[in-house]
């Protein structure tokens, strides 16, 4: 039986042996690994599949913002989906799907309201993503426009939104400190 628990649960190195497994020993030199670099993930949205005892998925979240391009206007928070990993004999079988459910509820408990991710649309709109509203959105670096996705967690928090995804201006903050985090009431 699949468990998700708290990313703090699993061995680091064992991740990383799954992230190869998935993506390959050339995962890092990814667009969106850029916006990693440096920058802690959201501890709160780190997430592990278990099967008993064994490793089967995991999921982060990365602090970012949109710079906006065209005009003056302040940076907007958001997060960055991924790296989601499912251990390649294991996939199909619900375990990123539900890695996903599990942290953008607890996303939108936290109080962010725009996740952001570079994936297949067919997968990854199952859990509400799309490329509406997205179409304005940049990396810094190559990445094909068509995979930009993005999911609102509060309505309308999207609208107009476009320009270059970054590193939040405040990378290596404390997560309490990180932009767009807000505690949801008690």
């Amino acid at each position: 039986m699949i468990s998700i628990r708290p990313y703090r649960e699993a061995d680091p190195a064992a991740v990383e042996a799954l992230l190869d497994r998935s993506f390959g020993p050339d995962r890092q030199k990814k667009t969106v690994y850029r916006l990693r670099e440096g920058v802690a993930p959201v501890q709160e949205l780190g997430f592990v599949a278990f099967d008993n005892k064994a490793l089967r998925g995991s999921l982060q979240f990365w602090s970012i913002q949109v710079r906006p391009l065209r005009t003056d206007g302040e940076p907007v928070p958001a997060i960055l989906l991924g790296p989601l990993a499912v251990e390649p004999a294991y996939a199909g079988r619900g375990i990123g799907m539900g890695l996903m459910r599990v942290g953008l509820q607890r996303a939108r408990q936290l109080g962010y309201r725009i996740v952001i991710l570079v994936g297949d649309l067919p997968y990854y709109s199952r859990v509400g993503f799309h490329r509406e509203g997205a179409e304005g959105l940049r990396l810094p670096g190559p990445v094909d426009p068509n995979r930009v996705l993005i999911r609102e967690l509060v309505d309308g928090a999207a609208a107009g939104l476009e320009g270059l995804i970054e590193k939040p201006a405040d990378a290596g903050a404390e997560p309490d400190e990180i932009a767009g985090h807000r505690e949801a009431a008690p």
